[in-house]
């Protein structure tokens, strides 16, 4: 039985699309867990909507996803390792007899962690920086209360993507929650593992269910979305990194003592490579995608970000250690077949 715990839609750029809660589906190893079928047409079996919007919109985009294979209630996919809700017992009232003693261990390696290894292999992906949008819905009614907003933007501390298309959507006449009905600060789920940690640009966008009950209403509804979606991501601009929490560790920081610590591993990075002159370039790029010219270009890029001009032979000077054009006469050497070989194949693959 293929067990495979994610869709992907194949795609191009710099836009991924994810959806956590996609699929209302079980393995048939673990039948219904217990519940009643009619269990599996409710929110707490799945997202409704939430996967044809986010087909629609990756289509539209010509873009990848990610979406969730199996239901919820088998693991939840935007929560971490070590969250006590990963494996629901109790959802909305509803006991999931199958979920008692369940194997964490086993969901995890099984659905929890391909899933995630997917969304690596996807960024990993993109030349340049990539921006992920996580797409989900909300019910309409929770606990007696009857929530008013048609869409909810969630976000930690990274606004610059959030903060537009808030706008957008209030201008396009949506009653918009910001981080609403949910918070977007949440540690270690999805997009604070793989946007929030990797210093991406990011946002999730929960939309009411009602709104998208159906295929066409959902596909409708990422119709509307886009253009807005269109304008706030240009707003933000061009995509960067951007580190808005401290690197993971015990320890908390303020900004500057984080800032602190980045350009110390900067710098010992720079005084490696000035030491291991016999690290060719080339060596870099097929073993790792980047070289010293590469790092020279992020610190030009990032001085001009501030306002400050660098020709290319001072910003390779800071990481050569001298004029580049003495570097090579000093330790370049001539390629040889292989090298050349495997970097044709490597910008074949990555191209």
């Amino acid at each position: 039985m293929d067990e495979t715990p994610f869709e992907r839609m194949d795609g191009q750029g710099k836009l991924i699309f994810l959806c956590d809660h996609a699929s209302r589906e079980l393995p048939p190893s673990f039948g219904t867990l217990g519940l009643d079928q009619g269990d599996f047409a409710t929110h707490i079996a799945s997202d409704i909507g939430a996967a044809d919007v986010t087909r629609a919109l990756a289509s539209a985009y010509g873009a990848p996803a990610i979406l969730a294979r199996w239901s919820r209630l088998l693991v939840d996919l935007n929560r971490g390792e070590d969250d006590p809700t990963l494996v629901m017992k109790l959802s909305d009232g509803r006991i999931v007899p199958g979920n008692r003693g369940a194997d964490f261990a086993d969901r995890i390696a099984r659905f929890h962690a391909p899933y995630h290894a997917a969304i690596e292999a996807e960024i990993a992906r993109v030349d340049g920086v990539p921006v992920v949008i996580s797409m989900h819905s909300f019910t309409p009614v929770w606990k007696g209360f009857q929530r008013p907003w048609d869409v909810g933007v969630l976000w930690d501390r990274d606004d610059r993507l959030a903060r537009p298309l808030l706008t957008s959507l209030a201008k396009a006449g949506f009653v918009t929650g910001d981080n609403e009905p949910y918070s977007g600060e949440l540690e270690n789920d999805c997009l604070y593992r793989h946007g929030t940690m990797n210093g991406l640009p990011h946002v999730l966008i929960e939309i009411r269910q009602d709104l998208i009950a159906t295929p066409n209403a959902a596909r409708a509804f990422a119709a509307r979305l886009k253009p807005i979606l269109d304008e706030a991501l240009a707003a933000m601009g061009e995509p960067a990194l951007r580190y808005t929490r401290p690197l993971k560790g015990p320890v908390t920081m303020d900004e500057t003592t984080r800032t602190e610590l980045e350009a110390a591993a900067f710098r010992r990075l720079v005084a490696h490579l000035r030491e291991r002159t016999d690290v060719q370039n080339i060596d870099l790029m097929n073993l790792a995608g980047f070289c010293r010219n590469c790092l020279c270009d992020w610190y030009r890029e990032a001085a001009a970000g501030k306002g400050i001009t660098l020709s290319k032979d001072e910003a390779r000077e800071t990481v050569y250690g001298m004029a580049p054009a003495e570097w090579k006469k000093r330790y370049q050497k001539e390629a040889m077949p292989g090298q050349k070989a495997a970097f044709d194949k490597a910008q074949k693959t990555h191209s």
